[in-house]
């Protein structure tokens, strides 16, 4: 058995592998250890190897999924051994002592699963492959749980935000890759040859030409034959369905690289949670299937002006017939997820049930389909889906016919093919319950005969029928002449077989048998019946999830009063009273109310410097512009009174602290490396916004490099940018850029108080405010105290020499100095200042007069 063992693991590499010993999946040496480590499963040994004890652990093979899902959560990939013959066959092939042939079925990696306990419903689960030819690069994508295949044309500087927009579960490269830092595996350079990719498809597809599938390059043939071969690798020949390939080029979306995608948090939070970002936030979605969708269409929004109208005028109808919305989405929300079913179908995967959900979802989108054809003046996408959901009423029928209303999962107990569909079923049927009725009336024709009231007929897997008595009533059905033969004694009960038994259970036995190989048969001719139509359950399944996602964010805009959003073909960004999708949501559920703000951006004022205090709600105005964008371009209404842009061909964001320091990045050499990005790549059809750009060296440092990158973005860039600071001293720009327009965050101090507007205002900030947010924070007043001095003596110092640091040799280092200098603070001094004299009534003005003696007294 180990050699066995030896050579299938040698065949699985750096895969655990589960090996089946009857009801187990075992694990020995290294990978035993591993697998008990992570599924916190008991560790033992069993026999020697070399000398030593062989270290084992075992997972019963009925929750073998659950344990899988551990496991390729932490990282690791499981290829299964299965039992290729029964005991029977091994026995017969080299006698008694003969070992049941074993081999590797299937290699569970997180970019191949289908089960649907493996898998997250409401997102896609892509496997990528990386494909290098030429110098030019390419990622060929495929989503096998629900056949999606896509290549996407990028260059080898884009490849990082395609990767950040895929969110890849697995990423396949050549062992020679250029860029082995974003490959989790890494395969043969041969499986990654052009002319071999090539050949692939055209065996995949049966083709002689793949010109009918569109242009593809060297790269974007290295990359389809690199996922290609990964897949029949993975699946050991049993290749995924794969619908016909998706040619993308990068350009054809608005470019978001992964810095931007994760300071806005698309379509995760910066926790990694689903909560809390974009997505979530406008997610109003009832399927699986226009989840996922949503997702991919906020993480690439559209740069074709006329697919976004298209995608628009399907929420603008959606958003104005609320009774039609209102039915769909009841509709949508009943319907199984028919793209996952096929997936699982098509990889071998299937079940009764996801046949039945076949069933099931195709019979409603036809009557979907149906009930859209009388929509009065549909708009043109609605008019293209409505077709889709219609044509497949002969499956429909048969699966009708076929199947139980509710098809189990386990096909092993048969019971899914419904009475009446297969005559010679339903006689096999009713032999196996006659034939159990025959061992009910079996049962008392034997009590009478021996008189023993205790006899009953019992069945087990070793066994089978017998009969089965007490130990103290055994002994007159043990003579030979009673017409009993014994088979086994236990603890308490003795069991027999008799001959009428035999033949009774034969016939039941045997009518069982051919019952569940009558079904097993059906259900293979109804999975090949299927797949036949494959292609068309597949687009069907695309039109449910796009009608999904229109009424989704048909519903969000009527329940937060969001607009349409008007797409124009020069570089504008007109927004009025705009409000930030995810923090408004945040604010709702607290009973607060977001304050919206306007933004402007033309030509002539296409750079906005925005000042103001910290917590004034500067970063929330940058992202909710950047983000109602990414919403618009998406086809979605965006929270706003109005809106009009014109297309933003690249996004970028420099907002927040963030650190690499694996990657020997300090937060400051994140943020100049996020920035020279920006002035890199930035067109005057970008949109931009950056905080407080500096902020992370020495004072002079931060603002002549603020100073000079306000200048290339005005001068060399020429985009949308919108330029939160401290750095008052920038407002001067504004003096000789024309394109500067200067805009603050109000706040006011009230009783000492500092009060936090939110509203954005005309004209630079009057002063920044820090001491009074950090009082506000909750520093200590002593602090707060020390600090003001400090300031003052700066402020005293710059006026009278013009340098920043003039005056700080006065200020000693230590806190004793530090009293020794400064006055200790005036308790009626303080208590003065506080005082509101017009808001005294006359009885609090004589309180407080006893209270100001009593102060200058002590």
């Amino acid at each position: 058995m180990m050699a066995q063992y030896l050579a299938l693991k040698a065949e699985a590499g750096d895969c655990l592998l589960f090996y089946r010993m009857g009801d187990f999946f075992e694990l020995f040496f290294e990978d035993a250890k591993i697998a008990a480590a992570v599924l916190d499963i008991a560790l033992t040994a069993r026999g020697e190897h070399g000398g030593e004890p062989v270290p084992m652990c075992g997972v019963p093979v009925h929750a073998a999924t659950s344990y899988l899902q551990r496991l390729i959560k932490a990282g690791h990939r499981v290829a299964i051994a299965e039992q290729t013959e029964t005991p029977a066959e091994a026995k017969k092939r080299g006698g008694s002592k003969a070992l049941v042939g074993r081999g590797i079925v299937r290699v569970v990696t997180a970019g191949t699963l289908t089960e649907e306990a493996l898998l997250d419903s409401r997102a896609a689960n892509w496997c990528v492959a990386l494909g290098e030819a030429g110098g030019e690069t390419a990622l060929a994508c495929a989503d096998v749980s629900t056949g999606r295949f896509e290549i996407v044309r990028a260059e080898p500087s884009a490849l990082p935000a395609e990767m950040a927009r895929l969110a890849a579960a697995e990423v396949v490269a050549s062992e020679a890759t250029a860029y082995p830092e974003i490959a989790t595996a890494l395969r043969p350079k041969t499986e990654f040859d052009s002319a071999g990719g090539e050949a692939r498809l055209k065996r995949l597809y049966g083709v002689a030409t793949l010109d009918g599938f569109g242009r593809f390059g060297r790269a974007e043939l290295a990359a389809a034959g690199g996922l290609v071969a990964y897949l029949e690798h993975t699946s050991k020949g049993a290749l995924p369905f794969l619908r016909p390939p998706v040619v993308h080029a990068s350009a054809q979306a608005m470019a978001i690289d992964p810095a931007t995608r994760e300071s806005l948090e698309l379509c995760c939070s910066q926790a990694g949670e689903r909560k809390g970002s974009l997505l979530d936030a406008v997610d109003r979605t009832v399927t699986g299937g226009g989840a996922r969708l949503l997702g991919a269409d906020i993480g690439a929004p559209l740069m074709d002006r006329a697919e976004i109208d298209r995608r628009l005028d399907l929420v603008q109808s959606l958003h104005d017939d609320s009774a039609l919305r209102e039915r769909l989405r009841g509709t949508l929300r009943a319907l199984p997820d028919i793209g996952r079913a096929l997936g699982r179908l098509a990889a071998g995967r299937g079940s009764p049930r996801d046949l039945g959900q076949l069933r099931d979802g195709l019979d409603g989108a036809w009557q979907l389909g149906e009930r859209l054809a009388g929509v009065d003046r549909p708009p043109a996408l609605l008019a293209d889906l409505a077709p889709r959901l219609r044509g497949h009423g002969t499956l429909i029928d048969l699966l009708k016919r076929a199947l139980v209303p509710q098809p189990p999962v386990d096909a092993s107990d048969g019971g899914y093919i419904a009475p009446g569909y297969d005559a010679a079923l339903d006689d096999l049927r009713d032999a196996g319950s006659g034939g159990r009725r025959a061992i009910a009336a079996l049962e008392g024709e034997l009590k009478a005969r021996t008189g023993i009231t205790a006899l009953k007929i019992r069945h087990n897997g070793v066994l089978g029928y017998h009969v089965e008595v007490p130990a103290r009533a055994a002994d007159p059905l043990m003579r030979p002449d009673s017409g009993f033969t014994h088979r086994q004694t236990l603890a308490g009960v003795v069991r027999f077989n008799t001959p009428e038994l035999h033949e009774v259970a034969m016939r039941v036995t045997q009518a069982g048998s051919h019952a569940l190989a009558a079904e097993a048969a059906h259900l293979e001719e109804l999975t090949a019946r299927a797949l036949q139509d494959r292609e068309r359950i597949a687009d069907t399944a695309d039109a449910l999830a796009r009608l999904d996602v229109a009424a989704g964010l048909a519903e969000r805009a009527a329940e937060g009063g969001w607009v349409r959003p008007q797409l124009v073909d020069h570089p504008c960004f007109e927004i009025e009273a705009g409000r930030h999708p995810v923090v408004e949501t945040a604010l709702a559920r607290q009973g607060e109310r977001f304050v919206a703000n306007d933004c402007r951006l033309s030509e002539d004022g296409r750079l906005w410097l925005v000042t103001g205090p910290n917590m004034g709600g500067k970063s929330t105005f940058l992202r909710q512009n950047a983000l109602i964008a990414v919403l618009a371009q998406a086809g979605s209404f965006v929270p706003a009174a109005r809106a009009t842009l014109g297309l933003v061909d690249r996004l970028f964001s420099r907002v927040g602290a963030s650190d690499n320091l694996a990657r020997g990045r300090s937060t400051f050499m994140v943020e100049m490396v996020e920035t020279a990005a920006i002035l890199a790549q930035a067109t005057p059809r970008s949109f931009v916004i950056l905080d407080e750009v500096g902020r992370g060296t020495s004072t002079y440092d931060g603002l002549a490099i603020a100073w000079a990158v306000v200048e290339a973005i005005h001068e060399e860039n020429r985009c949308r940018c919108l330029f939160a600071t401290h750095y008052h001293e920038l407002t001067r720009l504004a003096e000789r850029l024309p394109a500067l327009s200067l805009h603050h965050v109000r706040a006011r101090e009230w009783k000492g108080d500092l009060v936090l507007l939110h509203e954005l205002a005309d004209g630079p900030a009057d002063r920044s405010y820090g001491l009074a947010v950090a009082r506000l924070a909750g520093m200590p007043p002593a602090t707060v105290q020390r600090a003001k001095s400090i300031l003052a003596k700066l402020e005293a110092g710059r006026q009278k020499t013009g340098g920043l640091a003039a005056g700080l040799d006065d200020l000693p280092l230590f806190a004793a100095a530090a009293q020794a200098e400064e006055p200790a603070p005036d308790p009626l001094r303080a208590e003065m200042e506080r005082l509101d004299l017009d808001a005294l009534t006359p009885r609090e003005a004589l309180d407080t007069l006893y209270r100001l003696k009593a102060l200058a007294r002590d």
